[in-house]
């Protein structure tokens, strides 16, 4: 079942980037209505948009899917139910296909849900308390948003259609409709993580490797980046934009921050998901959608990358996954290693390779903008931040001896591994520029001054040597972070925002609810409500059923009991 999932999925991936190509070159767009029931006056229409974005947007899901399937066929080779895994796998490709070509607010409920539901089964695969607590988490944390969603569904009832495409316009305009853009906004919040959702991002780490490389470069995570891409129009709004570039440039730094305090090695890449997830949502605040899906790609290639080296890391390392027992794997393991740092470079904006053309042009577009100088800093020492816990955890695995086991099997991974890693690598490399020829056709000349146009250089090579420095310094003399360990939990731990959202939310409410259950369904309610009734209902009918039994004793007595009344009336009167 892989081969054929692998196969199907990467030749319909090619057949959609050309009618991508094709669709962009001839500034071409389809709008499909397939009416589905006609009864009476009532039709119900599944309507399909097809245009550049969105065949691009496929094409490049489908790509991932095809290898990250393909490399399942190894990594999950000792899962006895492997084809079940395959069919969740493919489940959820297909809830993001479905939300990528709808513009109709219902059915693309159905791709939103699917995902949700799906992720939530990916999560608790492995079926321990762990993966248990990591998927209540991520399900509880999307149902914020799905809430969001289908309120903004009902409000849309009061306009005569679902087709939000139609009323773009009209919701920049009116107040009243831009109750949906507000709903919109926090649906796509919940969904890419942002402050103060984080917290889900993390723990989603518990699924299986590949399944964090789909989540975390194409699928999941970036439904709400590609939500709000189509709803751009919107941050035309100031005070909207404003709020969104405000929060996600505090996502950016905060999981910055977290990852260069972080040991395990998938939370490190789904922190640095996390920051760039920040940097996608902050550049469409400022009104540059297409920065922001062209970031979008080449994020989704060189994070697959990371993932599917960080899971043939993880083999080789007997499931353990802490980069302080790692050391000197660039020697045991020189093919993989050459791919992962290809692509934590990519990460960094290595010029020329895939994250360089997007990360570098949407910073030199913050230059040109007029942000004030807290939006400017987040943008930079962020970045800084970025090219750190790279150089950090390039320190940690490649440099000095093995910490691990004193005999330990270290090899690259199998063929099937390598050939999906090594086909990422390729995209990696050549996907940026790639992709910026045929998004951009005509080159973005950006004029700045010296210092401005090195300064994104200087803060990445700035990042790189305190990365390098603080791990030598915490590696070699003492641990500096153990000195304030307090300060350091607190950046470590994601600003104690999995206490607030976990343990504060979900647990307050769980304990709310069982307070409600105790005093209204299990107490008055109960004692004057249904149960009442039905124990009244019973001893009446015992009643009834004594009385017809016709005993001779029970007529002496109930004529005994009249005469004496009888007898006491008359007495009375």
């Amino acid at each position: 079942m892989c081969m054929i999932s692998f196969i199907s999925l990467f030749i319909f991936s090619i057949i959609l980037f050309i009618f991508g190509i094709f669709f962009i070159l001839e500034d071409y767009m389809l709008f499909i209505e397939w009416e589905v029931i006609s009864l009476n006056s009532m039709n119900i229409v599944m309507t399909l948009l097809f245009d550049w974005m969105s065949l691009i947007f496929m094409s490049f899901v489908l790509m991932i899917s095809s290898l990250v399937i393909f490399y399942s066929k190894e990594y999950m080779s000792g899962d006895f139910k492997i084809n079940r895994f395959i069919m969740l796998v493919l489940m959820f490709i297909i809830s993001m296909m479905l939300l990528i070509i709808s513009p109709n607010l219902i059915s693309i409920l159905l791709g939103w849900d699917g995902l949700g539901l799906i992720s939530y089964c990916l999560v608790i695969y492995f079926q321990n308390i762990k993966s248990y607590n990591a998927g209540m988490l991520t399900g509880l944390s999307n149902r914020i948003g799905d809430v969001a969603f289908l309120l903004s569904i009902a409000w849309m009832l009061n306009y005569g259609s679902w087709n939000y495409v139609f009323y773009l316009e009209f919701m920049k305009n009116n107040t009243e409709m831009m109750i949906v853009g507000v709903l919109i906004l926090l649906a796509a919040m919940t969904k890419s993580a942002q402050i103060p959702f984080s917290s889900w991002l993390p723990a989603a780490m518990a699924a299986p490797t590949p399944v964090s490389a789909l989540v975390h470069s194409s699928t999941l995570v970036t439904a709400g980046v590609y939500l709000l891409i189509r709803f751009n129009i919107l941050f035309s709004i100031s005070w909207f934009s404003n709020l969104l570039l405000l929060l996600s440039g505090l996502t950016m730094v905060m999981s910055g921050l977290g990852a260069n305090y972080e040991f395990d090695l998938k939370k490190i890449i789904a922190l640095s998901t996390l920051s760039q997830l920040g940097l996608m949502m902050s550049t469409l605040s400022m009104g540059f959608y297409k920065l922001a899906f062209f970031h979008l790609l080449t994020h989704a290639l060189f994070k697959a990358l990371l993932f599917m080296c960080a899971g043939a890391i993880i083999h080789n390392m007997n499931n353990s996954q802490d980069i302080r027992l790692m050391g000197g794997l660039s020697l045991m393991m020189p093919l993989t290693f050459s791919c992962f740092n290809t692509a934590n470079l990519a990460l960094c904006g290595m010029p020329f390779l895939a994250g360089f053309y997007s990360k570098d042009l949407i910073l030199e577009m913050v230059c040109m903008s007029y942000v004030n100088f807290f939006s400017f800093f987040l943008y930079f020492f962020s970045t800084g931040l970025t090219v750190c816990y790279s150089f950090r955890l390039m320190y940690y695995s490649m440099t000095g001896g093995f910490n691990f086991f004193s005999l330990n099997m270290l090899n690259d991974e199998g063929w099937i591994m390598l050939k999906s890693m090594l086909m990422m690598l390729i995209l990696s490399i050549f996907g940026g520029s790639m992709m910026s020829w045929l998004i951009f056709p005509t080159p973005l000349l950006v004029v700045l001054p010296f210092y401005l146009k090195l300064l994104t250089l200087f803060v990445c090579i700035m990042g790189g040597m305190s990365g390098y420095l603080i791990s030598n310094i915490s590696l070699f003399f003492f641990n500096k972070a153990m000195n304030n360990y307090s300060f350091s939990y607190f950046l470590g731990f994601m600003w104690y925002m999995p206490y607030i959202s976990t343990y504060g939310i979900i647990n307050y409410s769980m304990v709310i609810g069982k307070m409600v259950i105790k005093s209204f369904d299990q107490g008055w309610s109960e004692y004057f409500g249904g149960q009442q009734l039905y124990y009244n209902l019973i001893n009446y009918s015992q009643l009834n059923q004594i009385l017809q039994n016709n005993s001779l004793k029970i007529y002496l007595l109930s004529f005994i009991f009249w005469i004496i009344m009888l007898f006491l009336i008359m007495i009375y009167l």
